[in-house]
């Protein structure tokens, strides 16, 4: 996974709640058998108009924020169902982060798993970002993820907490099983010790 140390970007507002993981990655975008070409599928049915012409009133097709590196979320966002395909379209349209005051469960380890940063926020918060990022020229904001603060174009920061292990594994650019590794001579001195303890199991 590409690490996350410090990324700077535009951020999105997209302030809708309980926006779930069929709106994220509609369900025909989940037929392929690996995972090419989910970026199309990104919030689909917003993104595009029924002659698939982009929708000029959707959020990222607007010229400010169609690079976003961040998406600022409503709250519950990416409830519903369980599939990660959402988290890899996020990442194929290069989202880096999501900043809200709450998500639903699986997503929230969906996106650990798949290096994407979460932040979770109290709703003052959100509402502060929200409010920069709605103009196109204080749309850029910075995360130092090592810091833990989210910088602003007008220069006010603000700071988040993090697991540990979840900061770790992300600084790092590691998924679970890169986590897993970093422990391997430990692992293997276990399993001598526990061969020689239970010598039968060879």
């Amino acid at each position: 996974m590409q690490p996350f140390d410090t990324v700077s970007g535009s951020a999105a507002p997209f302030l809708a709640a309980n926006i779930d993981t069929d709106v994220i990655m509609p369900k025909q975008f989940l037929k392929g058998i690996d995972r090419q070409g989910l970026d199309k599928g990104l919030f689909f049915d917003l993104r595009f108009l029924e002659s698939g012409a982009p929708n000029p009133a959707f959020i990222l097709n607007q010229s400010a924020w169609s690079d976003a590196a961040f998406l600022v979320v409503g709250p519950n966002f990416g409830c519903g169902s369980s599939r990660e395909h959402a988290v890899w379209g996020l990442k194929q349209v290069g989202i880096r982060a999501l900043i809200g005051t709450r998500f639903a469960g699986i997503f929230y380890d969906n996106c650990q798993r798949n290096g994407v940063l979460l932040i979770t926020l109290e709703e003052a918060q959100v509402q502060q970002i929200a409010h920069q990022i709605n103009q196109p020229d204080t749309a850029r904001i910075s995360i130092d993820l090592d810091a833990q603060q989210i910088s602003l174009a007008d220069g006010s920061v603000i700071d988040f907490q993090i697991d540990t292990l979840r900061k770790t594994a992300l600084l790092l650019g590691l998924d679970a099983i890169g986590s897993t590794l970093q422990r391997r001579e430990q692992i293997k001195a276990f399993e001598r010790q526990h061969l020689a303890a239970n010598p039968w199991l060879n």
